[in-house]
Protein backbone atom coordinates (compact mmCIF):
# COMPACT_ATOMS: atom_id res chain seq x y z
CA UNK A 1 0.00 0.00 0.00
CA UNK A 2 2.98 2.22 0.53
CA UNK A 3 4.03 1.95 -2.74
CA UNK A 4 1.01 2.87 -3.87
CA UNK A 5 0.60 5.95 -2.04
CA UNK A 6 3.91 6.77 -3.58
CA UNK A 7 3.01 6.24 -6.86
CA UNK A 8 -0.33 8.50 -6.72
CA UNK A 9 2.04 10.58 -5.42
CA UNK A 10 4.37 11.15 -7.96
CA UNK A 11 2.07 11.11 -10.46
CA UNK A 12 0.20 13.80 -8.72
CA UNK A 13 3.88 16.24 -8.32
CA UNK A 14 4.10 15.07 -12.31
CA UNK A 15 0.88 16.41 -13.39
CA UNK A 16 1.37 19.58 -11.15
CA UNK A 17 4.84 20.27 -13.08
CA UNK A 18 2.94 19.44 -15.70
CA UNK A 19 0.67 22.08 -15.92
CA UNK A 20 3.09 24.63 -14.35
CA UNK A 21 4.56 24.24 -17.48
CA UNK A 22 1.62 24.42 -19.56
CA UNK A 23 1.22 27.82 -17.98
CA UNK A 24 4.62 29.23 -18.20
CA UNK A 25 4.67 28.65 -22.02
CA UNK A 26 2.75 31.27 -23.59
CA UNK A 27 0.57 31.31 -26.48
CA UNK A 28 2.24 32.76 -29.30
CA UNK A 29 1.94 36.54 -30.06
CA UNK A 30 -0.96 37.79 -32.34
CA UNK A 31 0.07 39.57 -35.15
CA UNK A 32 -1.25 43.05 -33.97
CA UNK A 33 0.91 42.29 -30.82
CA UNK A 34 4.19 41.51 -33.23
CA UNK A 35 2.73 44.53 -35.48
CA UNK A 36 2.45 46.92 -32.33
CA UNK A 37 6.38 45.79 -31.25
CA UNK A 38 7.84 46.10 -34.47
CA UNK A 39 6.01 49.70 -34.58
CA UNK A 40 7.54 50.61 -31.49
CA UNK A 41 11.18 49.01 -32.40
CA UNK A 42 10.97 51.41 -35.73
CA UNK A 43 9.39 54.51 -34.27
CA UNK A 44 12.90 54.54 -30.82
CA UNK A 45 15.37 53.67 -34.06
CA UNK A 46 13.75 56.33 -35.58
CA UNK A 47 14.29 58.89 -32.74
CA UNK A 48 17.89 57.40 -32.23
CA UNK A 49 18.82 58.68 -35.51
CA UNK A 50 16.85 62.20 -35.37
CA UNK A 51 19.35 62.32 -32.22
CA UNK A 52 22.35 61.25 -33.72
CA UNK A 53 21.64 63.82 -36.61
CA UNK A 54 20.90 66.90 -34.89
CA UNK A 55 24.22 66.10 -32.49
CA UNK A 56 26.56 65.38 -35.00
CA UNK A 57 25.22 68.84 -36.65
CA UNK A 58 25.47 70.87 -33.39
CA UNK A 59 28.86 69.81 -33.28
CA UNK A 60 30.05 70.37 -36.79
CA UNK A 61 28.78 73.65 -36.42
CA UNK A 62 30.72 74.16 -33.32
CA UNK A 63 33.75 72.95 -35.21
CA UNK A 64 33.66 75.14 -37.58
CA UNK A 65 32.94 78.40 -35.29
CA UNK A 66 36.02 77.36 -33.38
CA UNK A 67 38.45 75.79 -35.99
CA UNK A 68 40.63 79.13 -36.17
CA UNK A 69 40.68 79.00 -32.43
CA UNK A 70 44.77 78.16 -32.69
CA UNK A 71 45.69 81.02 -35.20
CA UNK A 72 43.91 83.08 -33.74
CA UNK A 73 45.33 82.98 -30.32
CA UNK A 74 48.50 82.94 -31.70
CA UNK A 75 48.13 86.16 -34.04
CA UNK A 76 46.41 88.25 -30.58
CA UNK A 77 49.86 88.90 -28.98
CA UNK A 78 51.15 89.69 -32.80
CA UNK A 79 48.04 92.01 -33.30
CA UNK A 80 49.11 93.22 -30.21
CA UNK A 81 52.30 94.25 -30.82
CA UNK A 82 51.30 96.31 -33.73
CA UNK A 83 48.98 98.46 -32.37
CA UNK A 84 51.60 99.29 -29.51
CA UNK A 85 54.13 99.96 -32.70
CA UNK A 86 51.60 102.32 -34.16
CA UNK A 87 50.36 104.16 -30.99
CA UNK A 88 54.50 104.66 -30.00
CA UNK A 89 55.35 106.11 -33.35
CA UNK A 90 52.52 108.47 -33.76
CA UNK A 91 50.99 107.20 -36.91
CA UNK A 92 48.34 109.02 -39.28
CA UNK A 93 45.24 107.18 -40.07
CA UNK A 94 46.55 107.00 -43.51
CA UNK A 95 49.75 105.61 -43.04
CA UNK A 96 50.88 102.20 -43.86
CA UNK A 97 51.18 100.27 -40.83
CA UNK A 98 47.91 102.14 -39.93
CA UNK A 99 46.09 101.08 -42.68
CA UNK A 100 47.65 97.42 -42.57
CA UNK A 101 46.57 96.94 -38.55
CA UNK A 102 43.01 97.95 -40.12
CA UNK A 103 42.95 95.60 -42.75
CA UNK A 104 44.29 92.37 -40.41
CA UNK A 105 42.25 93.20 -37.58
CA UNK A 106 38.86 93.40 -39.76
CA UNK A 107 39.83 90.24 -41.99
CA UNK A 108 40.09 88.98 -38.35
CA UNK A 109 36.73 90.03 -37.11
CA UNK A 110 34.75 88.68 -40.15
CA UNK A 111 36.75 85.17 -39.29
CA UNK A 112 34.53 85.35 -35.83
CA UNK A 113 36.89 87.57 -33.47
CA UNK A 114 35.76 89.94 -31.50
CA UNK A 115 37.36 92.31 -28.76
CA UNK A 116 35.96 92.94 -25.59
CA UNK A 117 34.54 96.24 -24.94
CA UNK A 118 36.56 98.50 -22.84
CA UNK A 119 36.07 97.58 -19.50
CA UNK A 120 36.79 100.64 -17.58
CA UNK A 121 34.50 101.89 -14.83
CA UNK A 122 32.84 99.17 -14.67
CA UNK A 123 32.61 96.01 -12.45
CA UNK A 124 35.01 92.97 -12.72
CA UNK A 125 32.77 90.62 -14.67
CA UNK A 126 34.86 86.99 -14.35
CA UNK A 127 33.24 85.63 -17.49
CA UNK A 128 35.27 88.28 -19.58
CA UNK A 129 37.96 89.97 -17.48
CA UNK A 130 40.71 88.65 -15.40
CA UNK A 131 42.00 90.57 -12.56
CA UNK A 132 45.70 90.63 -12.26
CA UNK A 133 46.12 93.73 -9.68
CA UNK A 134 44.41 95.65 -7.13
CA UNK A 135 45.80 99.43 -6.67
CA UNK A 136 44.07 102.69 -4.76
CA UNK A 137 41.00 103.59 -6.27
CA UNK A 138 41.76 107.33 -7.71
CA UNK A 139 38.17 108.23 -6.60
CA UNK A 140 35.06 106.89 -4.05
CA UNK A 141 33.26 106.42 -7.92
CA UNK A 142 36.04 104.09 -9.12
CA UNK A 143 35.99 102.09 -5.93
CA UNK A 144 35.15 98.13 -6.58
CA UNK A 145 35.70 98.69 -10.18
CA UNK A 146 37.93 98.16 -13.03
CA UNK A 147 40.73 101.35 -13.17
CA UNK A 148 42.69 99.91 -16.13
CA UNK A 149 43.21 97.68 -19.34
CA UNK A 150 46.85 96.12 -19.36
CA UNK A 151 45.60 93.84 -22.45
CA UNK A 152 42.48 93.14 -24.13
CA UNK A 153 40.12 90.54 -24.15
CA UNK A 154 39.21 88.39 -27.34
CA UNK A 155 36.05 86.70 -27.92
CA UNK A 156 35.68 84.10 -31.13
CA UNK A 157 32.48 82.81 -31.60
CA UNK A 158 30.69 83.19 -28.65
CA UNK A 159 33.91 81.90 -26.65
CA UNK A 160 36.24 83.87 -24.79
CA UNK A 161 39.96 82.75 -26.11
CA UNK A 162 41.67 85.55 -23.76
CA UNK A 163 40.85 87.44 -20.95
CA UNK A 164 41.05 91.04 -20.69
CA UNK A 165 43.82 91.25 -18.24
CA UNK A 166 42.25 94.61 -16.03
CA UNK A 167 43.66 96.67 -13.07
CA UNK A 168 40.52 96.50 -9.89
CA UNK A 169 40.38 100.21 -7.45
CA UNK A 170 40.12 99.00 -4.17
Amino acid sequence: MAKKKERKKKVEETTEEIEIQKEEVKSPPSTEELLAAEKDKNLRLFAEFENFRKRTARERIELFSTANIDIMTALLPILDNFERSIIANNYSDEDGPVLIFKQLKSELEKKGLKEIEDPIGKELDTEFHEAITNIKAPSKKLKGKIVDTVEKGYILGEKVIRYAKVVVGN
